[in-house]
């Protein structure tokens, strides 16, 4: 038996790509096409953006790379402005979203034990998507990315999403649960978004029984959903909060922020990374930070993301092969009523980059942070004329 050099764990679609600029990028034959995906929510600032290429390349000129035995000064920086933007009290950085959801629920564990919690419990979402280490797919709740790595990690029960009472009825049954760890909007599970007082609920929750509220913000945040990090369209606190993707524009970091008890927890040899923070890393992240923040992005984000929706309700909203129609931000799905799987290879066709998620009925569109109005104009037309011709519908704009 042969093998390809790369192990087979993504059925990649046949292009290549070899250069970007803002929202547009361009394969190794010169197509281009529109990004409304982001690398998944990563390229928050789109492609070759000048701060963060500056950043990349004068920092890679000095130092790529320094122990964490040592001081990293950027580091510093960086926690410094995430603590700010956050209000949160400190942060661990790592190198991905998984890793930073791997930090959070040790400290869930830990700070269970630190209250004489024998077996510390999570309680977790169903459809919900945390990572792919050991952990974070015990946390997940996709059956079909778990199987065949049994056994699981214990330590996790779980929920329907935005359903309160199931966690209350929890609540008055296991002594074991030390936190509750949620999306403030799932992306893998298909853009769904809960109720508006979710959140205040979960809080409320916590508070009564001492749970840690824990906030996997990896996909929302970093201005994703029109605030820095989604938890701000609310007026409460979480005690960890994780992101990643669109923290440093595709260059590898993940960060665990800690907010009052939570923020005590590690201690010098608890926890630790080789890479996690690195000069070039914090020097990107740094860069993407200020972008956000000095060009008002998240308002940006916030304003063309209901844009984008209501030109999609008017556009297939009353359509019978539309079940619905939802955004937070620049965080778009448009649910089908049956599976189209295809769609993301046929909208590669058209000239524009998505995915389709949620079991395969909805199509995700994670748009830049610095996307025009003429560029979503664009993407509007594109994937609504996409869409109706797979439903067979002959109606146009």
């Amino acid at each position: 038996m042969s093998f390809q050099p790369l192990m087979n764990t993504y059925n990649r679609l046949s292009v290549a790509f070899e250069r970007g600029e803002g929202a547009w990028i361009y394969d190794t034959d010169g197509n281009k096409y529109l990004d409304a995906l982001c690398g998944i929510a990563v390229t928050g600032l789109g492609h070759a953006h000048p701060a963060v290429t500056k950043a990349i390349s004068d920092q890679a000129a000095r130092l790529i790379h320094c122990s964490n035995l040592y001081t990293i000064p950027l580091q510093e920086q960086l926690a410094e402005k995430l603590t700010t933007v956050s209000g949160m009290d400190n942060v661990f950085f790592g190198n991905s979203g998984a890793e930073a959801n791997e930090a959070a629920i040790k400290l869930a564990r830990r700070y269970g034990h630190k209250k004489g919690v024998e077996t510390p419990t999570i309680i977790v979402m169903e459809n919900a998507f945390h990572g792919r280490t050991l952990a974070t797919l015990s946390a997940t709740g996709n059956r079909s990315a778990q199987a065949g790595f049994e056994p699981l990690v214990s330590g996790f029960v779980r929920v329907p999403y935005d359903d309160m009472e199931a966690i209350r009825q929890i609540a008055g049954k296991n002594p074991n649960v030390v936190a509750i760890l949620v999306e403030p909007v799932q992306g893998e599970g298909g853009v769904h978004i809960p109720a508006p007082d979710y959140l205040n609920q979960l809080r409320s929750i916590c508070d009564e029984n001492e749970w840690l509220l824990m906030l996997d913000e990896v996909q929302t945040g970093n201005g994703r959903t029109g605030r820095y990090f989604a938890f701000q369209h609310t007026d409460i606190m979480p005690d960890v909060v994780t992101t990643a993707k669109g923290l440093a524009n595709g260059v590898p970091i993940g960060a665990c922020l800690a907010r009052g008890e939570a923020a005590e927890l590690f201690t010098p040899g608890t926890h630790g990374t080789t890479y996690g923070g690195n000069p070039l890393a914090c020097a990107a992240a740094l860069a993407v930070v200020d972008t956000i923040q000095a060009d008002n992005l998240c308002k940006h984000a916030d304003e063309l993301g209901q844009y984008i929706v209501d030109q999609f309700q008017q556009k297939l909203g009353d359509a019978p092969y539309i079940k619905e129609i939802r955004g937070k931000g620049l965080m778009i799905g448009i649910e089908l009523t049956e599976a189209g799987s295809e769609l993301a290879v046929l909208a590669k066709v058209k000239g524009v980059l998505l995915n389709v998620t949620g079991g395969g009925r909805v199509v995700r569109m994670l748009p830049p942070l610095i996307m025009s109005r003429n560029e979503a104009d664009l993407l509007i037309h594109t994937v609504s004329q996409l869409i109706r011709v797979y439903a067979g519908d002959e109606r146009s704009d």
